[in-house]
């Protein structure tokens, strides 16, 4: 889905089904249109799982993702490994280690969703 007319007609079929909701996966196109995906998201009610926090801070339900200044905290040590002489073809791909779990609990209320105790418990951060 690249067109705000894809996502809107996905997004409607998926409300008409029973016990619908999103998960929300890294795309050019998620980013570009994360307003209008949080919108309908809302408009119909539907739980939406995003891939950065960035989508909660702007309204979403929840997001599960790499902690993203970890992985700068973690460029910046292959950056200085560079600068000292190292041959970047020669430093491993590294895959991210720490992730977060962050709960939007107005958006949650607003959708009618109730989110279990033990569940916020594992939450790194909730949004009130």
């Amino acid at each position: 889905m690249r067109e705000a007319t894809d996502i809107e007609r996905a997004v409607t079929a998926l409300a008409q089904s029973a016990n619908g909701g999103l998960i929300v996966l890294p795309a050019p196109s998620t980013v570009i249109h994360r307003d209008l995906i949080i919108e309908l998201a809302a408009q119909y009610r539907l739980p939406a799982v995003y891939f950065e926090r960035a989508f909660v801070a702007a309204g979403g339900l929840m997001s599960y993702g790499a902690d993203v200044p970890h992985l700068f905290r973690r460029s910046a040590t292959l950056v200085h490994k560079i600068l000292q002489g190292a041959k970047s073809a020669d430093l491993p791909v590294e895959q991210p280690t720490k992730f977060e779990l962050v709960v939007n609990l107005k958006t949650a209320k607003a959708i009618g969703l109730t989110v279990p105790e033990s569940f916020l418990l594992r939450a790194d951060e909730l949004i009130e």
